[in-house]
């Protein structure tokens, strides 16, 4: 890809300098601190839209909790007692490690982990403005540990997740007349050609939903690059290998194959990440004052990560082609009011689709990367509330919870 993206004045190759050399790097440092690295999530939430197929009965796609005998009864009762480390390494925690097979998302956790967790919920809130947030108080919320659960191709496939990413377009996303999807190979083409050309129109389409239809698609880009880059490429004793697939990498973003939507989706890609770098350049003031604390009860580790996240902040601020956000909603007030609340409403029930999806480790990672790209949106239209916070006391009017704080690091990280 090269070039100049649509409805902002980037250009792609500044885009890969910057984020290749300043921006990842660092990123990858961050994702695997402590505080970054555990997401809480339930993945037992029944889907809201319609009668639920059955989970996925991969094993690449299955949860292996830990066993409930195996948990110390002071975190059961979510006591904050101090763990002394022979309790870390006890023989019952290596047992649960033991139990979570390859592939399985491991919720095993170290004493002094549960500990900080417990301390963390007193420093959340529970507003949201563009997600549906699981309740983390509900017994089948779970935390899991990004860094042992990556996301990859698990074999799920076929009609439950064409019904997701369907519903997802045809329901609750603003998009073109004629987009090329070829969601499921079963069903009708609806698109009109001429040749092998798409007629790809955006006509009717104000700034603000094409806007939504990119950041939609630049996801379902960003999912399925993950999938072909860490593909199931065989099984042998047992014992699966994954690696990239361009095999399956072409079949979803060559032209040839997509009749020219496949660079297309890659630029929505590239949209959504600027999207995402805006909203962290936006939300630094947040994390600047000293009341903010990335708090995980190792004050060491706890200084270096803020110390970490801050330098990221400097370096967004130093690009110098964000995308501006003050030309959405910029008419009348009744107007601008109405589509923002309509956008809101659109990406939350998005965000609730996501427990359709019948592969646990796909569920995550979806529920992750929504609920990362609603912080971003909250942060872009937060920004008065964001530069008018006291410097030295609690936040009022804009919040971020350790949940939305972990989701928005990783979605970018993605």
């Amino acid at each position: 890809l090269t070039g100049v993206l649509d409805d902002c004045l980037c250009d792609i190759e500044s885009i890969d300098d910057f984020n290749t050399f300043k921006i990842f790097p660092k990123i990858q440092k961050l994702q695997e601190r402590d505080y970054f690295r555990y997401y809480k999530v339930n993945l037992k939430r029944p889907c809201p839209f319609w009668a639920d197929d059955g989970h996925c009965s991969i094993k690449d796609c299955h949860v292996e909790p830990c066993p409930e005998s195996k948990i110390p009864v002071g975190i059961k009762a979510g006591s904050s007692n101090k763990y002394s480390k022979a309790a870390n390494n006890s023989k019952e925690l290596e047992d649960c490690e033991q139990a979570n097979k390859l592939g399985a998302v491991n919720s095993t956790l170290s004493n002094q982990s549960k500990e900080a967790f417990i301390d963390w919920a007193r420093y959340d809130d529970s507003q949201d403005h563009f997600c549906e947030l699981d309740d983390e108080r509900s017994p089948d919320a779970q935390y899991v540990d990004l860094l042992l659960n990556p996301e990859r191709y698990t074999g799920y496939k076929g009609p439950s997740a064409w019904r997701v990413w369907n519903s997802i377009y045809e329901e609750n996303c603003f998009k073109p007349r004629s987009v090329y999807r070829p969601l499921n190979p079963l069903a009708p083409s609806r698109v009109f050609n001429l040749g092998s050309v798409c007629l790809f129109s955006w006509i009717g389409l104000c700034l603000e939903k094409r806007v939504f239809y990119k950041l939609i698609s630049g996801l379902h880009a960003s999912i399925n690059l993950h999938l072909c880059a860490n593909y199931l490429l065989e099984e042998t004793w047992g014992k699966p290998r994954w690696g990239p697939n361009v095999k399956e990498f072409t079949r979803r973003f060559d032209p040839a194959e997509t009749k020219g939507e496949g660079p297309r989706r890659l630029k929505n890609l590239y949209f959504l990440y600027l999207i995402e770098l805006r909203a962290l350049s936006k939300v630094a003031p947040y994390f600047e004052r000293a009341v903010v604390d990335l708090y995980t009860g190792n004050g060491h580790e706890d200084a270096e990560s803020k110390a970490l996240l801050l330098d990221i902040f400097r370096d967004t601020k130093s690009f110098h082609m964000h995308f501006d956000e003050k030309s959405m909603f910029a008419g009348d007030k009744k107007g601008a009011k109405s589509l923002k609340e309509e956008f809101r409403l659109h990406f939350k029930n998005i965000s609730r689709i996501m427990d359709c999806v019948g592969c646990d480790k796909c569920r995550l990672w979806g529920k992750l990367q929504t609920q990362g790209l609603g912080t971003a949106l909250k942060i872009l239209f937060s920004e008065k509330e964001i530069q008018s916070l006291p410097e030295n006391s609690p936040s009022k009017g804009f919040q971020l919870t350790r949940q939305e704080i972990v989701a928005l690091v990783n979605a970018f990280g993605r």
